[in-house]
């Protein structure tokens, strides 16, 4: 499997990062041990997850599942902070990193997270605190890398100043919502600062809620899972199903499912470190190892692009 490089990192990994958020929430600790266990045997060795996911189970799982395989050297380890954890807002205090970070630690029964990242922007704490507070967790060997979640270009670019002016860590990676339906967040002034500073981008929701695997093609099929009404409501209309008809076009020149085909578009794209995908039973994850080696044409990812204009 190909490897890339995250941001001006030492972080190298496969174009795929595992989303954590299932854990303690459609996986229980057991399922969750599998699913993870496969990650590893098909090359996936990035995990993403949050401090407010399940207010701590997902870090907590992945912890515990590290300290019974004796792998946390093999594997690298991003986590978020700031998310609502019950204090009725967004927090990217110093004070709350500080905090959190320890909490974050305990949880994931590691010295070091690899990449900590801020989860949603904080409008009420300067950005120079933040940044500050994350500076200091790097000097205390508790964080190796910092990168944000849900910044626009201004956010970003003004972080990216503050950084170089004050002698900061600077943020190596952006986490935002991008997909071959959604892609506002990233496609644009986003992407060209990565392309521009070297960071990378970490879209979440590469699968646009399971939509772009094909799964939800019809009103009836919003029966299929929790999440299915969502789905059907938002990306069941015409240019949905555009990028359905594209997805199915190329996965049937390549032989490969339309998941692997929308994920292999997010991948060619610049300034693209990896998608962020999840998975709930070893197959699944198979054909996400399977998206993150498949290598699309130049017309196969137009005629993409283009759907999903």
């Amino acid at each position: 499997m190909p490897q890339r490089r995250l941001g001006r990192t030492d972080l190298v990994i496969e174009p795929m990062v595992f989303g954590c958020n299932v854990l303690g929430w459609t996986l229980d600790e057991a399922g969750a041990f599998r699913v993870l266990d496969a990650c590893v045997d098909a090359g996936l060795t990035a995990f993403d997850t949050a401090d407010s996911y399940g207010h701590g189970k997902s870090e907590t799982i992945l912890g515990n599942w590290m300290k019974a395989r004796g792998n946390r050297a093999r594997v690298l380890v991003f986590t978020k902070v700031g998310s609502d954890m019950g204090q009725g807002h967004r927090d990217l205090s110093g004070k709350w990193i500080d905090a959190e970070v320890d909490n974050s630690l305990r949880r994931l029964q590691t010295d070091h997270i690899d990449l900590y990242q801020s989860h949603w922007p904080d409008p009420q704490t300067p950005q120079a605190e933040t940044l500050a507070a994350f500076d200091r967790a790097i000097k205390a060997g508790k964080v190796r890398y910092i990168g944000s979640s849900n910044q626009d270009e201004a956010l970003l670019g003004e972080a990216l100043a503050i950084s170089a002016r004050d002698g900061l860590a600077r943020y190596q990676t952006v986490q935002n919502e991008f997909n071959l339906y959604d892609r506002s967040g990233f496609e644009g002034a986003v992407q060209d600062l990565c392309v521009a500073e070297d960071i990378s981008g970490i879209g979440y929701f590469s699968l646009a809620r399971g939509f772009l695997a094909g799964k939800y093609r019809t009103a009836a099929d919003a029966g299929k899972s929790p999440r299915g009404k969502g789905a059907v409501d938002k990306y069941l209309n015409d240019k949905g199903r555009r990028i359905l008809a594209a997805l199915d076009a190329v996965a049937q020149r390549t032989g490969a499912k339309p998941a692997e085909v929308a994920l292999a578009w997010i991948i060619a794209q610049p300034g693209v470190g990896a998608p962020i995908a999840s998975g709930t039973s070893a197959e699944q994850v198979a054909s996400l190892a399977r998206g993150a080696r498949l290598v699309l044409s130049a017309d196969d990812v137009k005629a993409l692009t283009e759907a999903g204009r």
